[in-house]
């Protein structure tokens, strides 16, 4: 027998080929292993003093992403305020009579481009009897114009110059992407297990943790109080219970999504619940969160008789909206495009008469 022989079966010889099979295995499962992280490699970018860990984390292919599905819609450009009016020209006008008969049907066609463009009018409107209310979309859709309204005139401390119209919800759709119902109650059964108040229940809602699934309610709908530490150093200060904070951590995981930021966006890390270090955005925030609990119990709630039974939640409730029902993902909804310069009648009557009188 050859001397290459006795060397190929030698112990030697098989140690080496297991250690090169063993190194490749580890090298496959290294590359398993990685593809779950993120790609390519995130980037930060500092907001606030260095140490704080006051910084945003971004990354390039999602934040591209989010970019796209964020551009503002083409706007139909305003035929002017001259001629007869729209409550002169047609018939059961209630709220947008002031308009003239242009203004009136540029805002009626891109209404429907923003909410129904696949349906067009008929998705409101009984044809060919235009004035009549018979479909409850059309009484729904009077309410949301006054509700943009009241958006853009009453609640500028979280929307600023730049407002809102109906395609900063739908995008296209005639229900937004992003809506929420009540929980449905959990069935108690033989009742030994108590009310675990919505958590273990994993949902995207509370980006798929135990937290309480339903932080809407309590702060978006009712008027609970968002807080987690106590105002004093002894225990006896704080009168919030463990399930309130925990209500608070899904309503903040809510937010953190909605607008694809970290906590640091809003919150100075030396110190959460310090007012007087936070950034400006936590002010902007807190006005949010009151406006969208405005708007659920004042126009969302008021429709409850409107609605049919097919478009309502588990529990008998209406559509409300959150902080994703605008934002969608971005820091500021649609990029921060200004919406309501080229639909200045999405303002309430008086503002429009207003700012027409300061030019």
């Amino acid at each position: 027998m050859s001397t290459n022989t006795m060397n190929s079966s030698s112990p030697n010889v098989r140690t080496s080929w297991a250690a090169r099979l063993m190194h490749t295995l580890g090298l496959v499962l290294l590359g398993v292993l990685l593809t779950g992280c993120e790609r390519p490699s995130p980037e930060s970018v500092q907001s606030g003093y260095r140490g704080t860990g006051m910084v945003q984390v971004y990354n390039a292919r999602l934040l591209e992403a989010k970019t796209d599905k964020n551009q503002p819609p083409f706007a139909i450009p305003s035929p002017g305020s001259d001629g007869p009016k729209a409550a002169q020209a047609y018939k059961n006008v209630k709220i947008l009579g002031n308009l003239s008969v242009g203004e009136f049907n540029r805002l009626m066609v891109s209404m429907t481009s923003w909410v129904a463009p696949q349906e067009g009018c008929a998705y409101c409107h009984q044809l060919p009897n235009f004035e009549a209310d018979t479909k409850y979309t059309k009484v729904v859709a009077r309410r949301m114009i006054e509700m943009t309204r009241h958006i853009n005139s009453d609640w500028k401390p979280h929307v600023a110059q730049t407002g809102v119209t109906c395609y900063t919800c739908h995008r296209g759709e005639p229900v937004p992407s992003a809506i929420w119902f009540k929980s449905n109650p959990q069935p108690y059964g033989a009742n030994f297990m108590g009310d675990k108040a919505g958590q273990n229940t994993p949902s995207p809602v509370v980006n798929m943790s135990s937290l309480p699934n339903d932080p809407f309610t309590p702060f978006l709908l009712d008027d609970q109080k968002i807080r987690v530490n106590g105002p004093t150093a002894l225990p006896s200060g704080n009168r919030q219970s463990i399930k309130q904070a925990e209500w608070t951590y899904g309503l903040m995981t809510h937010m953190s999504n909605a607008l694809g930021v970290n906590c640091t966006y809003c919150h100075n890390t030396q110190s959460f619940q310090n007012w007087t270090n936070s950034p400006p955005q936590r002010t902007t925030a807190w006005h949010g969160i009151r406006m969208a609990r405005d708007l659920n119990q004042t126009y969302m709630e008021s429709l409850t008789d409107v609605f049919p039974e097919h478009r309502k939640g588990p529990t008998g409730d209406v559509a409300k909206l959150n902080c994703a029902t605008c934002h969608q993902g971005a820091y500021k909804p649609l990029n921060g495009a200004p919406m309501v310069k080229d639909f200045p009648e999405l303002l309430k009557p008086a503002l429009v008469s207003t700012k027409v009188a300061t030019k």
